[in-house]
């Protein structure tokens, strides 16, 4: 069986392989909330907080793809499987059902905080062991920050 070998040694690789898959298991959960929400969201701020839970869906995929990606290219097999997702991310439950637009916004201030948070911790724990992945961590917590501010500047 053909191999994808990595460039990094055994201690960074590792280092780095543990935190490209937190991000992706991180990244499609996010996905799933913020489209859970928009599929229930109501109330007097319908509309925007739908089309702003899209947007959010998009960047999520969109990095979720990319970490992936580069998981692979160091010869890490990514695992996105729905159980790996379920029991490894850092998101709280989303709530069921129809969820009112300021819960919607609080339940994404704090799904985007968490996983901030813990982008910000994989970009600490690469810069060492391969800037090129802490470079795209850099990126998509900046992405995310900006989701982040303009959730919290809603219910402000």
């Amino acid at each position: 069986m053909y191999v994808v070998k990595s460039p990094l040694s055994d201690a960074d690789l590792k280092t780095v392989s543990e935190a490209l898959q937190g991000a992706l298991v991180d990244l499609v959960d996010l996905a799933l909330v913020a489209k859970q929400i928009h599929w229930n969201v109501i109330g007097p701020r319908f509309r925007s907080v739908h089309l702003q839970l899209d947007e959010v869906v998009t960047t999520a995929r969109t990095h979720s793809d990319t970490v992936a990606e580069r998981a692979s290219a160091l010869g890490v097999p990514p695992d996105g499987r729905a159980a790996t997702v379920a029991s490894a991310s850092g998101i709280e439950t989303t709530p069921e059902g129809w969820v009112k637009d300021a819960e919607a916004v609080g339940t994404m201030v704090d799904a985007l905080g968490a996983v901030i948070t813990r982008m910000r911790e994989r970009v600490g724990a690469t810069g060492e062991a391969d800037p090129v992945s802490q470079d795209m961590f850099i990126t998509i917590t900046a992405e995310l920050e900006k989701h982040h501010w303009m959730f919290q500047a809603e219910n402000g």
